[in-house]
């Protein structure tokens, strides 16, 4: 029988729910195109629930706000009191099913521990489950409690959920310390397969500025780049002497300060861009003062300034008093600790396992969503080694934390380490975990050079040439790639296309099997995915390059679950046409049968009749390609180039690439405009490709 909902009750406050929540909705997201989220009861009609919020937000849910609750607390209260139960468990069931009905799945977080009132019981979790008929997922929260009580709770929850007749689907055990994580699983073994034991994590209890601001009601007067999730690990009120205050930061204080204490203010600003000092979080300006404009022209016209500046009306001592009660909590843009959040979640629990057991159907359906979270799934199943030169653009490195903190890939940096380090820590980023070489300082280089030289001497390169293009940061990262320190490669964001691509083609070289590096486009349109290529290399390729690439392309959309039906686009259907544009068309596809006897593949076709099943029937009745294309190759660049652009901007697709193709080892490239999201898409792209090649 297949599940179509889950049910998610704590036992404790401070469980969890919403981060379990997260990791269930990935897995679901994946699978499946509708997705549901319900919670029974919130606090308040007037008050948004920040849960509901968060994940019809960052799941971009088809429904509207109204139906992902049941009653606020009061409705609830008022029901119970009044001895009518049994008509509110009625109407909740109504409104669970409502959803059941119009989606694949629902995922329902359960009543909140605090909640709970001597009216409303926590058996009424378990007793809405059994009516939604939703398997439970408990999560129990392990934080300062021993080991012989975690054990007994679980017995506890266990006995629970049976003797309501629930079905029992998973335990959580979170925020276990790590040194009674071993000691839990010996203890737990062999009670159920199905307990996941997920560590404590500081770093997802910490504050950010976001919680400042809220908790405060600051105004943000000054804040780059998603500033609003950089950490605050402590708060310090400048007091005294420059000198003596400057001895007592630390790594992401907050500063509490008044604005016209300018000596303080400059001496944090070089503490900031000094090597010696720790970097502070943010500087919070107090008693509603505003900074002297002379000091505001120095702050606001230093480069790469990364201090975000915050204003309060209250004095230093009330604002401490508000921050000591300060809370961390997950919201849509703290991508930091969603990737975080996500990297526990998939290495403490058995995604496949889970996967099965809900028994998900392979919908045909694929949207942009779907499809990049089957991206980190694929990536991390592989776990590849993907090198960044360009180590001090922010965009890489928000992407490269984001990749390590959701544990998919391995990443390596080029450049000097204290630099990356600085460039790294002044952005309020940790990416302490990935290695670092500094091509000026390291012993590959007089290999890499030598090497080079060997492989182009016949082309009339010097050995001296040799060794000064190892200077340059794709060649070197290249060379790595080629020598197997590293599995793969992404630049572009600085670099040019051509930058990008010359080392690789000098250096890892074209597979056997093809002579022409091609790229593609992955178009997420609404509920599909198509293959477009090549859409940004190859200008006026000739009918046999027209066949490699088309080959290409079939066979990364192979690689990435996309079974290829490839359509080689023209002007013309069939036998309709000639000319030198569609000969060279209907010539590339005999190529490429030829290449692959077993590929679907029709040419040449317009494109109407490659997608539309209705067009298909009166121009190719008889194809087994023509309305159902999904690989769909273009005669020229300016064809391609001109039509994956359109399709983008008039239909809101997802673009994801140019994606390399052809190599022997994955080279990719950025566009110079690139957003984080871009850079981490083809650095999971890349390690897949990787993957690929063993």
């Amino acid at each position: 029988m297949k599940i179509k909902s889950l049910y998610i009750s704590a036992g404790q406050k401070n469980a969890g729910s919403l981060f379990i929540s997260i990791g269930m909705m990935e897995i679901l997201k994946r699978n499946l195109h509708k997705v549901a989220f319900f919670r029974p009861i919130i606090l308040s009609r007037d008050v948004r629930d920040k849960d509901i919020d968060f994940i019809l937000q960052k799941y971009e849910l088809d429904m509207e706000y109204e139906d992902a609750y049941g009653f606020d607390l009061d409705h609830i209260e008022s029901m119970i009191a009044s001895k009518r139960s049994n008509e509110l468990i009625d109407e909740l069931i109504k409104k669970f099913k409502k959803l059941e009905e119009s989606y694949d799945f629902v995922l329902c977080e359960g009543i909140r521990r605090e909640f709970l009132t001597p009216t409303i019981e926590y058996d009424l979790n378990m007793l809405l489950a059994q009516n939604f008929g939703a398997p439970i997922i408990n999560i129990i929260n392990a934080k300062d409690r021993s080991l012989q009580d975690i054990y007994e709770n679980v017995l506890i929850e266990r006995e629970n959920i049976s003797s309501h007749e629930s079905s029992h689907f998973a335990t959580f055990i979170n925020r276990v310390d790590e040194k009674s994580y071993v000691k839990l699983k010996e203890k737990l073994h062999g009670i159920d397969a199905n307990i996941y034991i997920l560590k404590e994590v500081k770093e997802l209890d910490v504050p950010t500025i976001g919680d400042v601001i809220e908790v405060l009601g600051a105004k943000v007067t000054h804040c780059f780049n998603s500033c609003n999730t950089r950490a605050v690990r402590g708060f310090k009120i400048a007091t005294g002497s420059v000198e003596s205050f400057l001895n007592s930061i630390k790594e992401d204080d907050l500063v509490i300060v008044e604005a016209d204490r300018s000596e303080i203010i400059l001496g944090i600003v070089g503490a900031f861009y000094s090597k010696e000092f720790a970097k502070i979080s943010a500087i919070l300006l107090v008693s509603g003062t505003e900074l002297n404009p002379n000091i505001q022209k120095i702050l606001f016209g230093l480069k790469d300034y990364n201090i975000p500046i915050l204003s309060v009306p209250f004095d230093s001592y009330e604002n401490a008093k508000k921050l000591s009660n300060i809370h961390s909590r997950l919201r849509v843009e703290s991508e930091r600790k969603i990737a975080l959040s996500l990297g526990l979640f998939n290495s403490s629990v058995d995604i496949k396992a889970i996967e099965q057991r809900i028994q998900t159907h392979q919908s045909k359906v694929m949207t942009p969503m779907m499809f990049e979270y089957k991206l980190f799934e694929m990536a991390q199943k592989k776990r590849k080694k993907i090198l960044l030169p360009e180590s001090l653009d922010e965009r890489i490195l928000r992407a490269a934390e984001i990749i390590l903190r959701r544990d998919v890939a391995d990443i390596v940096l080029l450049g000097d380490e204290e630099e990356i380090k600085e460039s790294y820590q002044r952005l309020g980023l940790d990416l302490s975990r990935a290695a670092v070489i500094d091509p000026e300082t390291s012993p590959l280089m007089q290999e890499f050079s030598d090497l080079f030289y060997e492989l182009r001497k016949e082309k009339g390169l010097s050995r001296q040439n040799a060794k000064d293009a190892m200077t340059h940061k794709n060649y070197f990262a290249t060379m790595m790639v080629h020598l197997g320190y590293a599995d793969g490669m992404v630049s572009g964001a600085v670099h040019s296309t051509a930058d990008t691509i010359r080392p690789a083609l000098q250096i890892i070289k074209t597979t056997p099997d093809v002579t022409i590096v091609s790229s593609l486009f992955f178009m997420c349109l609404k509920t599909k995915v198509l293959v477009y290529g090549d859409c940004a290399l190859n200008q006026d390729p000739n009918a046999d390059e027209l066949a490699q690439i088309a080959i290409s392309c079939a066979r990364t959309a192979h690689i990435f679950g996309i079974e290829p039906k490839v359509a080689m686009l023209s002007y013309s259907t069939g036998e309709s046409g000639s000319g030198v544009d569609v000969d060279k068309v209907r010539q590339a596809t005999l190529f490429a049968r030829k290449m692959e006897p077993e590929l679907e593949i029709e040419g040449p076709i317009q494109y109407d009749a490659a997608i539309d099943k209705s067009v298909a029937s009166l121009k190719l009745p008889n194809s087994k390609v023509a309305g159902e294309a999904n690989v769909f190759i273009f005669p020229d660049l300016n064809t391609g180039n001109n039509t994956y652009k359109a399709v983008q901007r008039s239909t809101n697709a997802v673009a994801i690439g140019p994606i390399l193709q052809g190599l022997k080892k994955p080279i990719n490239d950025l566009s110079r405009g690139c957003s984080v999201k871009d850079v981490v898409n083809t650095i999971l792209i890349t390690a897949i490709q990787a993957g690929e090649r063993g």
